[in-house]
Order: structure tokens, then C-alpha cells, then sequence
């Protein structure tokens, strides 16, 4: 499978050959179908990208201290 940049470059070019007024009505409706299926690709790429990120950035909390109502009076380990 091509890398991320490859597939969101030749999604480029379909699209400059969707708008080119020279190319075949059937070239671009095939051009449209596989940039449709390149585009949701990308998309569930980006939001898997996404998700990593937020986890980065924002790492799940780690466990506090439980609190133990018998054993008020002891002092916190270091």
C-alpha cells in the first residue's frame, strides 16, 4: 500500500482530471469512483492520526492514591 503523502497526491491529480474540460466523461467518472474510495481512506487515516495525537497530548491521568478512611492518622509514603 502507498504511504499517506503518494495516495493524497495521486487524490490530487484525479482531481485535476475531474476538472479538466478535455477529459472523457467516462474517465472522469472513473477518475471520481477512485477518488472517492482514496479520500475515505485518507480520512480514517487522518482520524486515526488524530486520536494518537490526542493521547500524546493528553495522556490518561494515572491512578491517584486510593484513600483508606481506617488509616487517616499514617503518613503518605514518599
Amino acid at each position: 500500500m502507498k504511504n499517506f503523502e503518494e495516495r493524497l497526491a495521486r487524490l490530487e491529480q484525479l482531481t485535476l482530471a475531474i476538472k479538466s474540460p478535455m477529459t472523457p466523461l467516462n474517465e472522469a467518472l472513473t477518475s471520481f469512483e477512485e477518488g472517492i474510495q482514496l479520500a475515505q481512506g485518507l480520512e480514517k487515516e487522518l482520524e486515526k492520526m488524530e486520536k494518537k495525537v490526542e493521547i500524546l497530548l493528553n495522556p490518561p491521568s494515572a491512578v491517584s492514591d486510593p484513600t483508606f478512611e481506617l488509616f487517616t492518622e499514617l503518613p503518605k509514603a514518599p
